[in-house]
């Protein structure tokens, strides 16, 4: 019995000891565990400290940019004005010239003057303006087509000019356009 009883507290010993050590082992696990949660809650936090910078830094740079946008604008425009403000002494000048005197030509003179200080300035800005000798449905817009003895598709007058910028169309020219009407006949008779 006595080895009975030896058994018995050898198992109770062994389950005590397996028992203690699965504690062990779980509180371990846990103590792993409460650290990997820390570690990745100080990963979180700097992931979002960095985050809230990187939207602040965003919204400087935004700010920034439309500030840098504006003044652009504004330079642009003071740029493009203080020709136009060459343009007006010319024109205050014709005006002036034109008031004092009774000559014709010192009028023609002065608007000749203007014209040619607004060509230059288109000009500097990169405006050039479209010839149309032969009607182009890409530059032109046809708002008159006549019957004439010139060839078809000639411009016979421009009522506005056509632009471009930079080689880009911002334009078109509005002119008269010619139809012969001597082909038209020429063409009835072959039928």
């Amino acid at each position: 019995m006595d080895n009975e009883k030896q058994e018995e507290l050898n198992d109770t010993k062994s389950q005590e000891f397996d028992y203690n050590q699965a504690r062990d082992e779980k509180i371990l696990e846990l103590e792993i565990l409460k650290q990997s949660v820390q570690t990745q809650k100080e990963l979180a936090q700097n992931y979002y400290d960095q985050l809230i910078r990187l939207k602040a830094d965003f919204e400087n740079y935004r700010r920034r940019s439309e500030k840098e946008k504006k003044d652009y604008l504004d330079w642009g425009k003071e740029k493009i004005l203080i020709k136009q403000i060459n343009i007006d002494d010319v024109l205050q000048q014709a005006l002036k010239s034109a008031k004092s005197g009774n000559n014709i030509d010192s009028i023609v003179v002065g608007l000749d003057m203007i014209s040619k200080e607004f060509s230059k300035m288109l000009k500097e800005e990169g405006i050039e303006e479209i010839f149309c000798e032969k009607f182009d449905p890409n530059v032109c817009e046809a708002l008159d087509i006549v019957e004439s003895q010139e060839e078809d598709g000639k411009v016979l007058e421009v009522y506005q000019k056509g632009y471009k910028m930079n080689g880009k169309l911002i334009r078109t020219a509005k002119v008269k356009v010619a139809k012969n009407s001597k082909k038209e006949e020429q063409e009835e008779k072959t039928i």
